[in-house]
């Protein structure tokens, strides 16, 4: 029923696996539909989908991210952060920009409908400094107000009633995001668009090339970057590479090519290895997983495709 949490991810935590009991759910026990976003919104959303695992206890990781709404109409739990700080899953919430990748722990069963969002998504929808509140899982109330609150709260108890579908819900929610969201100032919302097509030039983006192609100076750079994405240009391209060469390694089989790139990016196979299990909580062997359907979603190259993966 479980396979045990890699040591390396205790480690790179600071915990030791008979202090916490990590242990991943089997992915065969879980199932997740994915709904692609409407036309109006796909700017602001990669996807939307619809979790669910019927377990006594789910254990499993998310994965470093931008940024989530979602809904939990069955399961009580909570996300762990590096940091060391622990947030429930609330029954309405959004999941602000993740910079690591994080363990989340259940009672069952477990089902989750939400939608993942975009830089400018995020900015758009919260108005929030991403890295003033990232890693953390918020109530959706303090975030988004009492609007959401209230479609959340609808929305969970026609689930359970089983008056709306996952995907119905999945839909409520993008329409909620489409009269929700403004816009931003055009001058930052053309520079996530270059520090996106930056981060998707390479594994290893050169800075220069960055600052060469950005209307501002390297120290507002620094800041708007933080401010939208929720790390410095260096801890974003970090987190990107990982993300990136982990979706990389989930193909069955790679091209002369990017295999040359992947050497190319780190020190050696241990650095690697390190970095994935850090922004993506798995080891590489286990990203060629089949069974995995919300861990190859989130890293597929078609939900990094603001980066022009």
């Amino acid at each position: 029923m479980m396979v045990e949490f890699q040591d390396s991810f205790n480690a790179e935590y600071g915990v030791e696996s008979d202090d916490l009991g990590y242990e991943l759910t089997e992915s065969s026990l879980i199932t997740v539909d994915y709904i692609a976003p409407p036309a109006a919104i796909s700017d602001y959303v990669t996807t939307l989908y619809h979790f669910r695992c019927d377990e006594a206890k789910i254990r499993d990781i998310q994965p470093a991210s931008v940024g989530h709404v979602a809904i939990f109409p069955h399961g009580k739990g909570e996300m762990q952060f590096r940091a060391g700080h622990c947030d429930p899953n609330h029954e309405v919430a959004v999941m602000t920009p993740l910079s690591t990748a994080n363990p989340i722990i259940v009672d069952g069963p477990f089902h989750v409908v939400g939608a993942a969002l975009t830089p400018l998504g995020w900015a758009s929808l919260t108005g929030l400094h991403a890295g003033e509140h990232r890693d953390r899982l918020r109530d959706g109330r303090e975030i988004l107000g009492e609007k959401f609150a209230a479609l959340g709260n609808d929305l969970n108890a026609q689930y359970r009633a089983g008056t709306l579908s996952g995907r119905e819900c999945a839909h409520a929610l993008s329409e909620f995001i489409g009269e929700m969201v403004k816009p931003i100032n055009s001058r930052h919302a053309e520079l996530i668009k270059v520090v996106n097509t930056w981060l998707g030039s390479s594994l290893n983006p050169d800075l220069a090339d960055l600052l060469d192609r950005a209307a501002y100076s390297e120290r507002q750079v620094q800041r708007l970057t933080e401010r939208y994405f929720g790390l410095s240009p260096q801890a974003l391209a970090r987190k990107y590479r990982a993300l990136r060469a982990a979706a990389l390694l989930s193909f069955p089989q790679l091209t002369p090519e990017f295999e040359a790139e992947l050497g190319d990016a780190f020190f050696d196979q241990s650095h690697m290895i390190r970095e994935i299990n850090r922004f993506v909580g798995r080891t590489p062997a286990r990203l060629r997983d089949p069974d995995s359907p919300y861990l190859s979603e989130m890293i597929a190259p078609k939900n990094l495709r603001e980066l022009g993966s």
